[in-house]
């Protein structure tokens, strides 16, 4: 099984077949408007600007699970992501990235990657309050807190996962040798 057998909700109507994105880089997020780290997309547009003509797609799934900070309406969320960090990539429909709930892209995600790997005292600090603050998080390999990323290949293979606190530059390296 690759990436390329879902399909998930688009912002609007319908679906997005994830095959359509073959040969393309992807960066998966799940993303929150009224989180601390709501600023990285800023960064992570700025990869998109950067690397879209080369391949690189940003897959933005919001999800209200942590604290809720991802209130309002999916044409809402775009609307702020729009205004204030000018995001061209497009969100998709809010979904559920852990429990009983959760979008089959997540489970599909969280088992090729199950662990994400936090570098510096300060990350992992960081990383160590907001899991605490987590009430969906139960399992191994679930999702701790907004803007944790996936990497995927141009054959759909999941190769890496970066924490909530990975900055888009930190990222960057790791896109461009996919590229």
């Amino acid at each position: 099984m690759t990436i390329y057998d879902f399909k998930v909700n688009k912002r609007r109507e319908g679906q997005l077949d994830l095959a359509d994105l073959k040969g393309k880089v992807l960066l998966i997020v799940n993303t929150a408007t009224g989180c601390g780290f709501t600023p990285q997309y800023e960064g992570i547009e700025k990869l998109y600007e950067t690397y879209h003509d080369q391949g690189l797609e940003v897959l933005d799934f919001p999800c209200n699970q942590f604290k809720g900070q991802a209130p309002g309406s999916d044409e809402e969320i775009h609307q702020f992501c729009t205004a204030k960090y000018k995001t061209q990539f497009d969100q998709l429909a809010k979904i559920e990235v852990n429990g009983e709930n959760e979008a089959p892209i997540y489970t599909f995600l969280k088992a090729a990657q199950p662990e994400e790997e936090v570098n510096g005292l300060k990350n992992k600090a960081a990383m160590k309050m907001v899991s605490k603050l987590s009430d969906t998080t139960k399992k191994p390999g679930d999702i701790r807190w907004n803007f944790t990323k996936f990497l995927v290949d141009r054959s759909g293979n999941v190769v890496k996962r970066f924490a909530p606190t990975e900055d888009a530059d930190k990222i960057e390296a790791d896109i461009k040798a996919l590229l």
